[in-house]
């Protein structure tokens, strides 16, 4: 009896041929890569993003706000008064200002998920999608000031002197060495995101907007290579000392041209909240999806923009020079409330106020069509934004990954892991594809976020704790 061939069987064939390189011999066409990559990250996407995943990241979120009693909202003016007032204290320790720890956490997320993440979130889940966006990052706030309390609280001082911390530190010095295992996870799953979502990503929307342009992807690849080389060699200081110089110029220059086009349609915003607010209930995905696909989009392209729950951010924090765990806390948590509850959501209004979701795009191409259906000429913004707030979080992103490599080979890996980054730099601008690079990156996002949220949850009573002891004025 001949049994029929089904498709997954017949994929198998050809997949086992093309990793041996048999296609070629029998003269067959070989499976592309991204259909290979796609094909081994689906089944893994599914699970680092099922429900389990999502009611985990709330639940998470939810239990942190309630246990503070809403602090982290309450005390944002509280936040920025010491973020603005930072500066270095010789009695304390740390290698950068708290303000310098800010701006290298926000170089890390104030990127393409601002701009592409929050245009394909519109484009996949509809305008609903915003809503969600907005929901998780609320609660947001509250998890990533209590994963930066615990990263100051539990961080160490390395061989080289320097303070490290972050997720597998305060698993480490927090749970004890039976939960040393978890923080390893961590580290390992930390270190290959930031090859996803703090590298490839970034610099493939980068060359994609500049290739528009008529800039080839190599070169742009070369370039971009070149200047994170320049500034990764010099260690945390000196890419503290970037972020801090460009991150604030670039937010305010883009939230300005944000702004202009919103006031330009100022009689349109009104009713793209009332899109917004309707879509984000009855299930009215862009890409024809269900109810379930606007909350998921909404939350994944949410945490992809402000990585509360990650634990990247709080690695970055670490290192600042301060000897208070919630001081730096609320300085943290200010990153969130910057990164999606302003700058995102300006991006989502000029987006559906100029009605440029309509039009099929995604990604950069959808934000770059915005600006010009809102204002003529001003598409630029967005592409100049895009490359150099990219540019910013690969230099953030290489700090975390390189922490996370430290913590699991020593510091002898730390010169190997720049190389291999700047490496990823030039690969990640040339080769890929949008659907499977996002998709990936997603999936490298959940299997990051559940050991710290499993850590963040067993060690939220010495948050509650140590912000009892402190007096906020």
């Amino acid at each position: 009896m001949t049994r029929s061939v089904s498709a997954s069987d017949e994929f198998l064939v050809h997949l086992s041929l093309s990793l041996l390189g048999l296609p070629f011999l029998f003269g067959q066409t070989p499976l592309k890569i991204e259909n290979i990559v796609d094909a081994i990250n689906t089944p893994i996407n599914s699970f680092a993003w099922g429900w389990p995943t999502v009611i985990l990241i709330a639940l998470t979120g939810v239990v942190l706000m309630v246990g503070l009693g809403f602090l982290p909202l309450i005390q944002i003016p509280y936040g920025f008064r010491m973020m603005i007032g930072s500066k270095s204290d010789s009695k304390t320790e740390g290698e950068i200002t708290p303000f310098q720890a800010l701006m290298t956490s926000l170089s890390a997320t104030i990127g393409t998920g601002n701009i592409a993440g929050v245009a394909g979130a519109i484009a996949i889940g509809g305008p609903g999608a915003v809503f969600w966006m907005w929901l998780i990052s609320v609660f947001g706030i509250a998890t990533k000031y209590a994963e930066t309390v615990l990263a100051v609280h539990y961080r160490e001082i390395d061989s080289l002197g320097n303070h490290v911390g972050g997720p597998m530190y305060y698993i480490k010095n927090g749970l004890g060495t039976s939960w040393q295992w978890l923080g390893g996870v961590f580290a390992l799953f930390g270190m290959l995101a930031g090859f996803g979502i703090g590298n490839g990503v970034q610099c493939f929307e980068v060359s994609s907007a500049l290739q528009s342009l008529g800039i080839p992807r190599l070169m742009t690849g070369i370039v971009l290579g070149a200047l994170v080389f320049g500034v990764i060699i010099g260690g945390i200081k000196r890419i503290a000392k970037a972020a801090s110089a460009i991150v604030p110029i670039m937010a305010i220059v883009y939230i300005c041209a944000c702004l202009i086009i919103i006031f330009l349609n100022i009689s349109a915003v009104p009713g793209a909240f009332s899109t917004i607010f309707s879509n984000a209930f009855t299930g009215k995905a862009a890409a024809g999806g269900t109810f379930a696909q606007v909350v998921l989009m909404g939350f994944k392209r949410g945490i992809f923009s402000n990585e509360a729950g990650l634990g990247s951010a709080p690695i970055a924090h670490a290192s600042a020079n301060t000897d208070n765990p919630v001081k730096q806390g609320t300085v943290a948590m200010l990153g969130t409330f910057i990164d999606t509850i302003i700058i995102c959501s300006l991006t989502a209004l000029v987006i559906i106020i100029t009605g440029a979701n309509q039009n099929g795009l995604s990604g950069s191409d959808l934000s770059i069509a915005a600006f010009n259906t809102g204002l003529a000429g001003t598409g630029w913004v967005v592409t100049f934004g895009l490359v150099v707030f990219a540019f910013t979080t690969v230099l953030g992103w290489s700090l975390y990954g390189e922490r996370c490599t430290e913590f699991l080979f020593g510091v002898k890996a730390i010169l190997p892991f720049r190389l291999v980054w700047v490496a990823v730099v030039v690969i990640g601008s040339v080769a890929g594809d949008r659907g499977v690079v996002w998709a990936v990156a997603d999936t490298l996002n959940g299997l990051m976020a559940l050991p710290n949220l499993i850590a963040i949850l067993l060690l939220s009573g010495t948050v509650f704790n140590l912000s009892r002891q402190h007096r906020f004025n």
